[in-house]
């Protein structure tokens, strides 16, 4: 058989695609989908495998000590780049992961318990300044996009929260609406528990009104100081040079890597990854503009 040929079949099992947080939230859920869309597409079941801890780091490192032969991916969001400066790390993210696809870009909202006495963004910042290192902020993890709103609020508003990291966005959305924390910035996976009153929002991270939130109970204010996003997508181990083995005559013979798209995946991969798989909705978030207010 060619190496064209045996490409050509590619995928002969199932595709493992690593996330590296807990079940049940935003990249969790997005994976899901594309998992699904993908099993239909490639003919294959596709297995979402949650390694959570570390911020992320875990399933980093899981994904890049596995065989670059594109059947096991990574679900990548912003805490991967970041990490890169918070921890010392075993691998290089940029030298060990490539990128396949994009998947998909999610604002942020800026939840409270509907228990908090504040009920605006000005109100929040008033009643923080009052009631410095009482405010429990929670996050999906160190170096997670609802941590990096958090701290780029503290900074801009010179308020004092307390960062609470979890292992991934559910459980640290369970823990706000149950009361256990004060304050998240979370994505729109969040606006169910918005319509159902469980979940107060303050604020969306973006530079217009997401249509997610006007059917909710109230529409949350702009936080036009704060324009962010965050950017999910899939990798995969990088192609490592051609190593050799050791036949049973003791002869040793080359393996190469099989004949890859541009992207990295096998060539029929890539093929199917043309068409454009469903994504999150909302807009995309404008460059920031000077004299931004809240």
């Amino acid at each position: 058989m060619s190496l064209i040929a045996g490409a050509q079949s590619y995928p002969a099992r199932p595709v493992r695609i690593v996330v590296g947080f807990a079940a049940g939230g935003t990249g969790d859920v997005l994976t899901r989908l594309i998992g699904q869309w993908l099993s239909e597409r490639l003919g294959q079941p596709i297995i979402i495998d949650n390694r959570p801890g570390g911020a992320g780091n875990i399933g980093t490192e899981a994904v890049v000590r596995a065989p670059p032969d594109g059947y096991t991916l990574l679900q990548v969001g912003t805490s991967h780049a970041v990490n890169t400066t918070l921890f010392k790390l075993d691998f290089d993210l940029i030298r060990d992961i490539a990128p396949v696809a994009g998947i998909a870009r999610a604002h942020l909202v800026m939840l409270v318990h509907p228990s908090f006495p504040a009920k605006t963004v000005p109100e929040f910042i008033a009643y923080a300044k009052a009631n410095p290192g009482k405010i429990n902020m929670a996050s999906a993890g160190s170096g997670s996009s609802p941590r990096l709103a958090g701290e780029l609020f503290k900074l801009m508003t010179g308020i004092d929260m307390v960062h609470v990291p979890y292992r991934g966005g559910a459980p640290a959305m369970s823990d706000l609406i149950a009361g256990q924390v004060q304050v998240m910035f979370s994505n729109l996976p969040a606006v169910e528990y918005i319509k159902a009153g469980k979940l107060y929002a303050l604020a969306v991270t973006t530079a217009a009104r997401l249509d997610e939130l006007r059917m909710s109970r109230r529409s949350a204010s702009l936080c036009r100081a704060m324009r962010q996003a965050r950017g999910m997508g899939s990798a995969r181990p990088r192609a490592r040079p051609p190593t050799s083995w050791t036949c049973s005559t003791g002869k040793r013979t080359p393996r190469w890597p099989i004949r890859r798209s541009r992207r990295g995946l096998p060539t029929s991969a890539a093929r199917s990854l043309r068409a454009r798989p469903p994504t999150s909705g909302g807009s995309s978030p404008r460059k920031p503009r000077s004299g931004a207010t809240w």
